[in-house]
Protein backbone atom coordinates (compact mmCIF):
# COMPACT_ATOMS: atom_id res chain seq x y z
CA UNK A 1 0.00 0.00 0.00
CA UNK A 2 1.32 2.99 -0.96
CA UNK A 3 1.35 6.19 2.16
CA UNK A 4 -1.79 8.43 1.93
CA UNK A 5 -3.08 11.14 3.77
CA UNK A 6 -6.49 10.44 4.90
CA UNK A 7 -7.36 13.63 6.88
CA UNK A 8 -5.47 17.36 7.69
CA UNK A 9 -6.40 19.22 10.86
CA UNK A 10 -5.51 21.96 12.46
CA UNK A 11 -7.14 24.20 15.45
CA UNK A 12 -5.97 27.97 16.34
CA UNK A 13 -6.37 26.98 20.41
CA UNK A 14 -4.24 25.02 22.53
CA UNK A 15 -6.48 21.62 23.60
CA UNK A 16 -6.31 18.30 22.94
CA UNK A 17 -8.21 17.58 19.52
CA UNK A 18 -7.97 19.59 16.45
CA UNK A 19 -11.07 19.87 13.69
CA UNK A 20 -10.27 17.91 10.29
CA UNK A 21 -10.22 20.65 7.81
CA UNK A 22 -10.43 20.60 3.31
CA UNK A 23 -6.70 21.63 3.42
CA UNK A 24 -3.83 23.09 5.69
CA UNK A 25 -0.93 24.91 4.83
CA UNK A 26 2.80 23.74 5.84
CA UNK A 27 5.11 26.64 6.50
CA UNK A 28 9.38 25.51 6.15
CA UNK A 29 10.38 25.79 9.83
CA UNK A 30 7.20 27.16 11.34
CA UNK A 31 4.57 24.21 10.91
CA UNK A 32 0.91 24.31 10.11
CA UNK A 33 -0.33 27.94 9.20
CA UNK A 34 -2.81 28.89 11.30
CA UNK A 35 -2.20 26.18 14.08
CA UNK A 36 -1.28 26.73 18.00
CA UNK A 37 1.55 24.88 17.47
CA UNK A 38 2.89 27.08 14.89
CA UNK A 39 6.10 28.95 15.43
CA UNK A 40 10.14 28.58 15.74
CA UNK A 41 9.88 28.26 19.68
CA UNK A 42 7.96 26.00 21.45
CA UNK A 43 4.43 26.59 21.96
CA UNK A 44 3.34 23.54 24.09
CA UNK A 45 2.25 25.15 27.35
CA UNK A 46 4.40 23.12 29.41
CA UNK A 47 7.31 23.91 27.57
CA UNK A 48 6.94 27.27 27.19
CA UNK A 49 6.93 27.42 31.11
CA UNK A 50 10.05 25.91 31.29
CA UNK A 51 11.82 27.87 28.39
CA UNK A 52 9.97 29.25 25.27
CA UNK A 53 13.09 29.90 23.71
CA UNK A 54 13.82 26.16 22.95
CA UNK A 55 13.32 25.41 19.72
CA UNK A 56 9.60 24.22 18.76
CA UNK A 57 10.69 20.49 17.60
CA UNK A 58 6.57 19.87 17.22
CA UNK A 59 5.64 21.82 14.47
CA UNK A 60 3.62 19.07 12.77
CA UNK A 61 2.00 16.24 14.57
CA UNK A 62 1.22 12.62 12.56
CA UNK A 63 -0.46 9.80 13.61
CA UNK A 64 -1.01 6.57 11.00
CA UNK A 65 -4.51 5.55 10.96
CA UNK A 66 -3.39 1.93 12.11
CA UNK A 67 -2.98 3.11 15.27
CA UNK A 68 -6.62 4.03 15.35
CA UNK A 69 -7.71 0.97 14.26
CA UNK A 70 -6.18 -0.92 17.38
CA UNK A 71 -7.38 1.97 19.65
CA UNK A 72 -10.82 1.63 18.14
CA UNK A 73 -10.78 -2.30 19.01
CA UNK A 74 -9.61 -1.65 22.07
CA UNK A 75 -12.85 0.31 23.10
CA UNK A 76 -11.39 3.96 22.95
CA UNK A 77 -13.80 6.75 20.65
CA UNK A 78 -11.12 8.34 18.79
CA UNK A 79 -10.85 9.45 15.13
CA UNK A 80 -9.10 11.94 13.05
CA UNK A 81 -8.13 15.10 15.08
CA UNK A 82 -9.26 13.57 18.22
CA UNK A 83 -5.47 12.92 19.15
CA UNK A 84 -3.97 16.34 18.18
CA UNK A 85 -2.50 15.38 15.22
CA UNK A 86 -2.45 17.53 12.21
CA UNK A 87 -1.78 14.87 9.92
CA UNK A 88 -3.44 11.55 9.41
CA UNK A 89 -2.15 9.19 7.24
CA UNK A 90 -2.29 4.88 5.66
CA UNK A 91 0.33 2.98 4.93
CA UNK A 92 2.95 4.99 7.11
CA UNK A 93 3.63 4.63 10.34
CA UNK A 94 4.55 7.61 12.04
CA UNK A 95 8.13 5.69 13.31
CA UNK A 96 8.77 5.50 9.94
CA UNK A 97 9.40 9.61 9.91
CA UNK A 98 12.57 10.47 11.03
CA UNK A 99 14.14 8.13 7.89
CA UNK A 100 12.18 9.78 5.13
CA UNK A 101 11.67 12.91 3.52
CA UNK A 102 7.59 13.65 2.58
CA UNK A 103 6.57 15.90 -0.20
CA UNK A 104 2.62 16.09 1.13
CA UNK A 105 0.55 17.54 -1.74
CA UNK A 106 -2.95 16.86 -3.29
CA UNK A 107 -1.08 13.43 -4.21
CA UNK A 108 1.42 12.24 -1.62
CA UNK A 109 4.61 11.06 -2.64
CA UNK A 110 7.37 9.88 -0.09
CA UNK A 111 10.81 8.83 -0.29
CA UNK A 112 13.82 7.30 1.52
Amino acid sequence: MRPIVTAVACSPAHGFSKAVVPAIMLRKGQGVEGDAHMGVTVKHRSRVKADPTRPNLRQVHLIHGELHDELQLAGFNVAEGTMGENITTRGLTCWACRAARYCISAQTRWSR
